[in-house]
């Protein structure tokens, strides 16, 4: 029996997949391990990978926070933000990291200073995962019912 997965930041949906095996997802306490038939949970998610994993496939995303609603049958993840890791430009991210680490140096006014700390832990999280990701074997990714042409 597989597991209906959603991926929803507030922008759009990012994906979206009826025949999954598992669900990672990176919780506030800990990272869940979301399997078929898992009992209905509903928990806040931290900064961090979720992965979803069909057959030898997996996608994964980097999600910056937001909740995640478990159904024995279903999970979706309601994103506060959310990119497709396989979508991370190292070199765009690294000069954004680099941008928010000079601003913090020099001080910024205060009302800036939480803004640019903010910006700097997200790109250090999109970088770190994407590495994380690059590095595993294999790099087949899922396609998703939202990746096929339509079929009229």
């Amino acid at each position: 029996m597989p597991i209906h997965v959603e991926v929803v930041s507030q922008e759009r949906k990012l994906f979206d997949e009826p025949h999954a095996d598992m669900v990672i997802v990176p919780g506030v306490e800990g990272v869940l391990g979301i399997l078929p038939r898992h009992t209905p949970l509903l928990t806040t998610m931290t900064f961090g990978e979720l992965r979803v994993k069909k057959g030898g496939a997996e996608e994964s995303f980097i999600i910056y926070g937001g909740v995640v609603e478990v159904r024995p049958d279903k999970v979706v993840v309601l994103a506060d933000a959310a990119d497709f890791t396989a979508d991370v430009n190292l070199a765009e991210i690294e000069a954004a990291r680099e941008r928010a680490r000079k601003v913090l140096d020099e001080g910024p006014p205060p009302e800036e200073h939480a803004h640019y700390a903010a910006e700097l832990r997200r790109a250090e999280l999109a970088i770190n995962v994407a590495r994380k990701t690059r590095s595993r074997a294999g790099g087949v990714r899922i396609v998703s019912q939202m990746d096929e042409p339509d079929k009229k």
